[in-house]
């Protein structure tokens, strides 16, 4: 097909880092509270590269006034380039003629940076276990959940004082992820709602899914998102959930023939541009009301990938019995991701839980990393303390995955629904950080897989992961003497880190052959066995 592009465009219409956010404003119909333009106005725009070859489909949304208005005709598309240059807008469609063609031929400039990108799951990685970014590096992540800070509410509908982008900067200190919903949920605003009805009124019922209320969307969840983008926190949007049939019903939306599509296709185009925005489908799609169905998860998949313009990660979560559905391996896989749920205290099942999520036992393994999204919430909600928080999310990691936290004053109290993360509270957070420092400074893991075949005199909770030939780490959480490590030939570097204690040290500078060491009294003991 030949483009014909515009030539009197002499200037770009903006100028962007590669891996940023370009956002473009374009006048359409005039809506009204009471109209319906996420499902009845379709518009994209496509970027192609001046290579002629690269391009990208973005879907566009209307934002009210553009402002945080809901009645207007602004218009937008977020557009991510991914390679420096030129970058033409070759064609605006849309079924408003006000829209089709709009700014066609104008073009953006991309400018080399050092911004990371996207997380991709990494097939080269050891048994296709872990995430990368665009740019090939591999951050650990440790996430944190604030279900539903969004609405600003806590227990007995007071203000929670949470400033949203105040708080995705004070969890990036510490944290690789936030994992929230899009709703009020247990805690919704008296005024502000995520939809509205069809008088055009704000509504918490996500059966009104297809008709988005831009006042909420841009003043609240563009603000969570554009906070973490600019600190390089992923942003882990819940679609549906956790709790409350209104807010889990935007997937059943019942008041649009039971069509999700709309909204689907809404959360792509306002926030599938952002390399830092993860997707979950539903939290804890297999139990309350409405329940989702393996198959209808899976449909839900293949719709909003088919409106993402970017490989953004994607999944669902289950809640126990279930770690990941055996069903899901007979669908059309569209998940990036398994997210699994089951909330441990120490090493061993927290490490197994991820073999049986990934499927070690299965006649056909699953070759897909893997993140146990409530794997600890520290407080009196669930009894676990900060060591207990510390170790669960050490297993995960010699397991060979991520894990999630939270702080649980209570059940369902504390900031993993309300947000406001104070890490004096949250006390485990300080070494979760201390973990994830000592994984992303000295550990190349995404070459690892679970295993302790070098290592001997084990108790039976300890495990390990290993780069035959190359490195090696062990956890243990309790002390034991005797402990022995077969090193293949060469010099080894062996490093002992306490993660409770937050503390490192060098044991052994030039270990070979066969190594004794022994385990301390802690409850969370990373030794790295590196070969130089």
């Amino acid at each position: 097909m030949v483009i014909n592009v515009c030539t009197f465009a002499a200037e770009p219409i903006a100028s962007v880092e590669v891996y940023a956010v370009a956002e473009l404003t374009f006048t359409g119909p005039r809506q009204k509270a009471t109209d319906s333009p996420a499902r009845d106005i379709d518009f994209s725009v496509t970027f192609l590269h001046e290579d002629g070859k690269s391009r990208h489909v973005i879907h566009g949304f209307f934002d009210g006034d553009g402002k945080g208005g809901v009645s207007g005709d602004s218009f937008k598309v977020r557009f991510c380039p991914t390679r420096p240059g030129r970058w033409t807008l070759s064609e605006v469609k849309s079924s408003a003629p006000e829209l089709k063609g709009e700014r066609e031929g104008q073009f953006i400039i991309a400018r080399t940076s050092k911004r990371p990108g996207f997380w991709l799951a990494d097939a080269a990685s050891a048994g296709g276990r872990w995430f990368k970014r665009s740019d090939g590096s591999h951050p650990y992540i440790v996430g944190n959940t604030q279900y539903s800070f969004l609405s600003g509410r806590k227990d007995q509908n007071q203000p929670s004082g949470v400033d949203i982008a105040a708080d995705m900067a004070a969890n990036a200190r510490y944290f690789k992820k936030v994992r929230f919903s899009l709703h009020g949920d247990r805690y919704v605003h008296p005024e502000a709602k995520p939809f509205l009805d069809d008088a055009g009124k704000p509504t918490d019922s996500g059966d009104f899914s297809h008709r988005p209320n831009p006042a909420w969307f841009h003043q609240r969840a563009d603000t969570a998102v554009a906070a973490a983008f600019e600190h390089d926190l992923i942003a882990d949007l819940i679609l549906a959930g956790p709790d409350t049939e209104e807010s889990r019903s935007t997937l059943r939306a019942g008041r649009n023939n039971g069509n999700p599509a709309p909204w689907l296709k809404y959360i792509a185009a306002r926030y599938g541009s952002y390399p830092n925005v993860w997707i979950c489908l539903c939290n804890e799609y297999n139990i309350r009301t409405p329940t989702y169905s393996e198959r209808e998860v899976a449909k839900f998949g293949e719709i909003i990938r088919s409106f993402l313009p970017y490989s953004s990660p994607l999944s669902v979560h289950a809640s126990p019995p279930i770690v990941w559905a055996d069903v899901f391996d007979t669908l059309p896989q569209w998940n990036t991701h398994q997210i699994v749920q089951k909330k441990l205290r120490t090493i061993g099942p927290s490490a197994d839980v991820m073999g049986v999520a990934w499927g070690v036992k299965a006649a056909s393994p699953r070759h897909k990393p893997t993140i146990n999204d409530e794997l600890s919430y520290e407080g009196e909600g669930d009894k676990h303390t900060r060591e207990d928080t510390v170790e669960s999310h050490l297993g995960a990691f010699l397991g060979g995955g991520y894990a999630s936290t939270g702080y649980k004053a209570k059940n369902k109290i504390g900031h993993y629904f309300w947000g406001g993360f104070n890490p004096k509270e949250h006390t485990a957070a300080e070494s979760l950080k201390f973990l994830r420092q000592v994984i992303d400074n000295s550990i190349t893991f995404w070459n690892m897989a679970p295993s302790v075949s070098i290592f001997s005199g084990l108790d039976e909770e300890f495990r390990g992961m290993a780069w035959d030939g190359r490195e090696y780490v062990l956890g243990t959480n309790k002390p034991r003497q005797g402990l022995r490590a077969k090193l293949p030939p060469g010099q080894w570097k062996v490093t002992r880190h306490d993660i409770i204690k937050r503390e490192s040290e060098i044991i052994a500078e030039d270990a070979n052959g066969d190594f004794r060491f022994d385990a301390p009294e802690s409850r969370a003991v990373l030794f790295h066995f590196k070969k130089y």
